[in-house]
Formats: structure tokens, C-alpha cells, sequence
């Protein structure tokens, strides 16, 4: 490709806001975007911990997820959703798993799952996309083009592999000023018709007297092949002995190659490769539970729980992968009373998950009342840039009010030995 169509190609495809939104407005947000350089070789343990955000899509029931079994109130406000008490499965006397999530309950009564209860933030927002924005920017108060992890990325200068989602787009919460996450598809890179591997190399030559900003653009091209590159070899380098026996990650579906055990697959495989990831992005949709609830969101729990238990039980055979961490939250909860159709409608506050062999696993805060509402609605008692501050304080060792627009959170001790 000659300079000067490469230049119009770059500025044409610039608007979303700073150099390394360039590639991804050229390709859209499913492709990976990175903005540095970095060396890759790396020994499986390097010494570093790591963050696995798993996002539930939709607004997941906290109320029929950890069940408060015990409060009548819970009972007549949903009779037909309600689990009886004898089928929960008990983590004190008032609070319950789903039935269907064994695996976490075996992580519970290893010590190694914290649920913080009554997760929100102030004023909350029932549309999806503004409270899922919320989520990921750590911005309550107003919209911002930055996510808390973006910001992260910004702060560290960090090269490209940092922070990987493995989604079918770059969420938000990757998005930094001058940094932007990586995203690999499942399947490896995906391209539009017409494009192939060559015309993005083609992108990524740097030409003579282009500016800085059309620099920054051929690097973030230069990133997304040597990245993607990077996780294909980590999907295909051989299992290290202590994992080489075990049975590959449940393949259950979600939405065929995007499926949240086939992303943790890939963690798994990037974590024992020892590939320099800090942050990894994962998901899993179809909360949004308007109608016949209970078999949906069973079913969806089940998923959720089968990938998470085999990929802790792999994570647990490696050095490297002791020192992984994992988060599960949802934009918000769902309303206390059920709805007409056997389903809940869009909430409030909600329950959320972190886990691993170094969390101090039990309860953190307080569990919403469910006759003390607001609108219907559960009021949150713990703000989720608290969480989410003590995950980039004692996870990525940085201080988390300059990531939080100056939100000073009250840290939690979640992970052990640390705040």
C-alpha cells in the first residue's frame, strides 16, 4: 500500500478518540488494539499477579444467585422464583448458592470465595448500557471515554499484552487515552472480507514524515499482529506436566466459539505460556431474565459455574496460576418482586464474586434488606469501586484513586496478607 493511501486510510478510520482508537475504528472494537511495544519472552511464573474480569451480560438476579433462604420476606415477594430452603446450598444460616453452583461452593468451603454482598453505586441507572458503562469506566457521577483498567493502562505505560479481552469486542473497560487493550477473538484473528494479514502489515510500515498520531496508528497495527500472534502460540505450546493429564475446559455453549469456558481456555493456556497479561476480559451474556427465570438463569449458572471450577482447579496446579484472581460481577441486579411472566425486571444492587488460592474467602459488607427499599428496589451497601479499588491495589499494586477519577475507596480484605 503507497504512503498516501495508507494515510487516507488512517485518518478516514481516526475519530474515536486518540491514537490507538485508530486501528479500532478501522476494524471495529473486535479486533485487538495496542499502542506498545514490549518483550514477550517471559518464564511461566513471572512473578506477577493476574486479574480475570468475568462480566455477566444482562443483569444477573443476585437475589436467586446468592440466596437469602432464610428471609419470609424473599419468599412472598417471589413464590413461584423462590428457592425452598433445603435446596439451597448453605454458606451460613441466612445465605445460600444457587443449586446449581457446586463448583463455587466447593471453592467457598475452601476459603478461597469472597462474595461481597449488596454491590451498586449511587443513583443507579436501570438501562443496560448506561449502568454496564458505569461498571467499566468506574464513573457514577458522569460518562467518561476512559475504563478503570484503560486508565491503568495509561498510568504504566504498559505494553499492548497487558490487559487482553477475549470477548467478541473490546469492552470499554479496556480503554485507555493513550493505551487501548488488546482483543483476540476466540478463534484467533478475525478480519473483515477483503482484509487479510498483509494489508494490515501494510498498515503498520512506518512511512517518513508522518506525524506522531499516524505513528501511533501503524504501531497499533504492528501490535495487533504480533499480539494475536503471541496468544496462538501460547492456544498451541504444550501443557506444562502438572496440567498436561487434565481433561480440557467444558466446551459448553453460550454462543457457539465465544463460549466463557472456551475465553478461560485461552487464559488458561496465556497463564501457563507465561504471556506478560496482567488484566484478562472475559464474559458471558443472557442475564436479562424478564420470563420463565428459573430454567434460564439455571442454565446460565451452570455454564458460569462448570467454567470458572475447572478453570480454578487448573489454575491451582502452577505457580503462575496461584497467583491468578477472579472477579464476576453484572451491570446490576434484578427487582425484588417477581414479574408477571415468572421473571424479575431491572434492578438495583447485587452479590459480587471474587476468587482464587490467595482471596480470604466469606462475606464482605452487608446483604441489602428486602423490606427496606428503594422504589422496589434494593439499596447497595457496598460501592463497587471498592471492590474494584482493592483489586487494583493488592492485584495490580497501584493506587487506586488515580484510576478511580480520585475516588478514595474503602479497601476490603479480600486478598490474603494484603489490602
Amino acid at each position: 500500500m503507497d504512503p498516501l493511501t495508507r494515510r487516507k486510510f488512517l485518518l478516514a478510520s481516526a475519530g474515536a478518540g486518540g491514537a490507538a482508537a485508530i486501528a479500532a475504528s478501522g476494524f471495529g472494537f473486535a479486533e485487538l488494539l495496542a499502542t506498545a511495544r514490549g518483550n514477550h519472552e517471559a518464564d511461566a511464573d513471572d512473578g506477577t499477579d493476574k486479574l480475570v474480569l468475568v462480566t455477566l451480560y444482562g443483569g444477573n438476579d443476585g437475589l436467586n444467585t446468592v440466596i437469602p433462604y432464610a428471609d419470609p420476606a424473599y419468599h412472598s415477594a417471589r413464590p413461584e422464583l423462590a428457592y425452598a430452603p433445603e435446596k439451597v446450598l448453605h454458606l451460613d444460616d441466612s445465605l445460600g448458592l444457587n443449586p446449581v453452583l457446586t463448583g463455587l461452593k466447593r471453592c467457598w468451603d475452601s476459603r478461597q470465595l469472597a462474595v461481597v454482598l449488596g454491590v451498586g453505586y449511587p443513583r443507579p441507572d436501570r438501562s443496560h448500557f448506561r449502568s454496564m458503562d458505569i461498571w467499566q469506566t468506574g464513573s457514577p457521577e458522569a460518562p467518561v471515554p476512559t475504563g478503570w483498567v484503560g486508565r491503568w493502562l495509561d498510568g504504566t505505560n504498559a505494553n499492548a499484552e497487558a490487559a487482553v479481552s477475549f470477548e467478541p469486542a473490546l469492552p470499554p473497560l479496556l480503554v485507555g487515552e493513550t493505551r487501548v487493550g488488546a482483543c483476540v477473538a476466540v478463534g484467533g484473528l478475525q478480519l473483515p472480507r477483503g482484509v487479510d494479514a498483509e494489508l494490515v502489515a501494510a498498515l503498520g510500515r512506518l512511512q517518513d514524515g508522518e506525524s506522531e498520531l499516524q505513528v501511533r496508528a501503524a504501531e497499533s497495527y504492528q501490535d495487533f499482529l504480533r499480539v494475536n500472534e503471541l496468544v496462538e502460540q501460547a492456544a498451541n505450546s504444550p501443557a506444562p506436566p502438572e496440567v498436561a493429564e487434565l481433561p480440557p475446559l467444558p466446551a459448553t455453549a453460550t454462543g457457539g466459539a465465544s463460549s466463557l469456558a472456551a475465553q478461560l481456555a485461552l487464559v488458561s493456556r496465556c497463564v501457563e505460556a507465561g504471556v506478560p497479561t496482567r488484566v484478562y476480559s472475559v464474559s458471558l451474556g443472557g442475564f436479562d431474565t424478564h420470563a420463565n427465570e428459573r430454567v434460564g438463569q439455571e442454565w446460565l449458572l451452570k455454564q458460569l459455574d462448570e467454567a470458572l471450577s475447572a478453570f480454578l482447579d487448573r489454575m491451582a496446579k502452577t505457580k503462575a496460576g496461584r497467583r491468578v484472581t477472579v472477579a464476576v460481577y453484572s451491570e446490576f441486579g434484578r427487582r425484588v418482586r417477581a414479574n408477571a411472566s415468572d421473571g424479575t425486571d431491572h434492578g438495583t444492587a447485587g452479590p459480587l464474586l471474587v476468587m482464587g488460592p490467595g482471596i480470604a474467602g466469606g462475606f464482605y459488607g452487608e446483604q441489602p434488606s428486602l423490606t427496606d427499599l428503594d422504589d422496589g428496589d434494593l439499596k447497595a451497601t457496598t460501592d463497587f469501586r471498592d471492590v474494584f479499588g482493592t483489586l487494583l491495589g493488592s492485584v495490580l499494586r497501584a493506587d487506586p484513586a488515580q484510576y478511580l477519577n480520585g475516588y478514595q475507596p474503602k479497601l476490603l480484605p479480600l486478598v490474603r496478607g494484603r489490602v
